[in-house]
């Protein structure tokens, strides 16, 4: 793709538009889609650009589409139908999906992109929304090499690792592997933290200390310190979390997989969530043990 492509971003929550106003800086023309108007238009007086009425409007003309929403359900939404992305999109053209979402969704889509000789990539990320606001994101590819290709360069935009993990769905596949690491890291974090001051130990100390042998995280370093002073008012919800869960779940039910510790810590945060957690950061899971 060229320095100055014409791209369409579909969904600007909180991880949606800051990528889109990477590409914005970096030269690309870029016309945005939000449920949401308000925000869509708002978006455009930060960073320029054109906001649509709807995905098919936003994707006219458009190289690449991007689209960052909800769930399955949301994704079909914007993509299929008369006013859906793939309605104004040209053969020729790519179809990037940053959602979390099903490896079905990821090759239902495929299929239909095929269908109108568009390009498909199930592209989920990781990095949460510094890594968005920072540019610094990781993004694990579903599609074909020759797709993967045409897109590589501009998924650098907000990237700082980008890889092609296999063909669609494999994207997907491999963020569910992401999300049952990190709800059991969380889990035993939580433990850990939890029965250190049950010992009456400085946890301070004893993130520095451990934080320095085989027990470091990323999950240690970068929440370690605020699952210790009990704050969990930003980061990762456990809502999105849920969703995600329950993603890997169904999954591996079709494949055959056992996740006993990604099961109950599932539980344990929908305990959260009937206490009103639903919002609150992902290391929250201390506070299943603490109160």
């Amino acid at each position: 793709m060229t320095q100055n492509s014409s791209c369409a971003f579909l969904g600007l929550g909180v991880m949606g538009a800051p990528m889109a106003g990477h590409l914005a800086r970096a030269g690309h023309t870029v016309a945005v889609y939000n449920r949401t108007a308000a925000r869509a238009a708002g978006w455009v007086t930060q960073y320029g650009g054109r906001a649509a009425d709807t995905p098919a409007a936003a994707a006219s003309g458009a190289l690449l589409v991007m689209t960052c929403v909800g769930n399955d359900d949301d994704l079909r939404a914007v993509v299929l139908g008369p006013e859906g992305a793939l309605a104004g999109m040209s053969p020729g053209s790519v179809l990037i999906d940053h959602t979390t979402a099903s490896a079905q969704v990821a090759r239902e889509l495929h299929a239909a992109a095929a269908a109108r000789g568009v390009g498909f990539l199930d592209a989920p990320v990781s990095g949460g929304q510094v890594g968005a606001e920072k540019g610094q994101l990781t993004i694990m590819v579903g599609g074909e090499p020759a797709v993967f290709a045409q897109a590589e360069s501009i998924l650098r935009t907000y990237a700082k690792a980008v890889t092609l993990m296999g063909p669609a769905g494999a994207g997907q596949l491999t963020k569910m592997v992401n999300q049952i690491c990190i709800a059991g890291l969380l889990q035993g974090l939580a433990e850990g933290l939890d029965f250190g001051r049950r010992a009456g130990l400085d946890l301070e100390q004893v993130l520095q200390v451990i934080g320095k042998g085989a027990a470091q995280s990323w999950q240690m370093d970068n929440r370690g310190p605020t699952m210790i002073t009990d704050r969990f008012d930003f980061g990762f919800a456990v809502d999105w979390m849920r969703k995600d869960l329950a993603i890997c779940l169904e999954e591996a039910r079709a494949n055959g997989s056992t996740l006993p510790v990604t099961a109950l810590v599932d539980q344990f945060y929908a305990r959260l969530q009937a206490r009103g957690g639903g919002r609150w950061d992902t290391s929250s899971l201390i506070r299943h043990l603490r109160d």
